[in-house]
């Protein structure tokens, strides 16, 4: 009897122990599973997203000197006003290298560029003579972003012979941002090297997620210049600077255009120019002799100043005035398109 009250107990004993160990297991489980659904219920950090955009007569490449930086280039001339950075606040910068600082951000774009981006190589050489050009360049080195993206488009054509072939055309990019994701607002900063004088590091200011780094013309938009001239020559002295051989042209524009490019007769151009006033004069006159045929596209502003004279809606000097800014559809502002170079040995 007394062996199989023994033999009996067994079972309950073996019962019993494999029951705890399930309630052992049990809270364990819980215990580890409990930090990770506290962490699903956290909420996840703020992010913002910053836009760094350049306007003007840039050329963006990837800096040889170091493979998670990019470099933005554009040539200082007399064509254009001084580069300046704006956040909230903003600062006029002399020609020199300098440096965004961006705080942690995301990951760096690694996919093909947007084709409306018009691209070009240049050779190791001629990159590194471009960054040499003291007092006639500005370099922005800043981290590579997480997309580029066009801030405005406009038609052109670009290539390598003049006029460049329609089948280049295409709205191309003529402004670009930059884009970060980024925890805070704070921590972007610009630091530099002008070449001649000292700049102070320039602690930016967000209230807007915006950086402009803009080169605007040296003077207002000609009402009377239906051709780019200022596009043009700015591509001009662009292409220059990066010793490549680009020409752009604008299909909007009368084939007129062509006789007074400072991309194909510089000399001509600059002999035959007149000024805005005398422009202006001759057609408030209505005496178009010395203002080249592509101002007045098939007498379209002339019209336009017939048009308003007659029916009374504009009588005087100051209405015409503005009445030809406001036909005046094609600018005189940077309309060419930003330059996306790959290095070449």
């Amino acid at each position: 009897m007394n062996s199989r009250k023994h033999f009996l107990g067994k079972p309950i004993a073996i019962a019993s122990i494999f029951l705890v160990s399930i309630v052992l297991v049990a809270c364990e489980q819980s215990k580890q599973a409990a930090p990770a659904s506290a962490a699903a219920a956290s909420p996840a950090a703020p992010t913002e997203k910053v836009f760094v955009t350049f306007e003007g007569p840039w050329a963006i490449v990837s800096d040889p000197k170091d493979a998670n930086s990019v470099l933005a280039l554009a040539p200082k001339t007399k064509l254009h006003r001084d580069l300046y950075v704006a956040g909230s606040n903003d600062s006029t910068l002399a020609a020199g290298t300098y440096d965004l600082s961006v705080p942690a951000h995301g990951t760096a774009t690694s996919g093909a560029l947007d084709p409306s981006f018009a691209q070009a190589k240049i050779d190791a050489k001629s990159l590194q003579h471009a960054l040499d050009e003291k007092s006639g360049r500005y370099v922005i080195r800043l981290p590579k972003p997480e997309a580029y993206l066009a801030a405005k488009r406009f038609p052109s054509r670009v290539g390598p012979t003049y006029p460049p072939d329609a089948s280049t055309e295409q709205n191309y990019a003529t402004f670009v941002s930059f884009r970060y994701t980024v925890g805070t607002l704070n921590g972007f900063s610009l630091a530099g090297t002008p070449d001649a004088g000292t700049f102070n590091p320039l602690l930016l200011q967000l209230d807007t997620p915006t950086i402009r780094f803009a080169i605007e013309p040296a003077q207002l938009d000609d009402p009377t210049d239906m051709c780019h001239a200022h596009s043009r020559e700015a591509f001009r002295d662009t292409v220059k600077f990066l010793g490549l051989t680009l020409y752009v042209d604008f299909p909007n524009d009368s084939a007129a255009c062509h006789k007074t490019d400072p991309q194909s007769t510089p000399a001509k151009a600059e002999a035959g120019k007149t000024s805005p006033v005398e422009r202006m004069a001759a057609l408030l006159s209505g005496d178009l002799t010395g203002v080249h045929t592509a101002s007045v596209v098939g007498g379209t502003m002339a019209n336009h100043l017939r048009f308003l004279t007659e029916t009374g809606v504009g009588t005087t000097v100051g209405d015409l005035m503005a009445a030809t800014y406001f036909f005046h559809a094609a600018g005189g502002s940077c309309m060419a398109p930003i330059l996306f170079l790959t290095t070449t040995p």
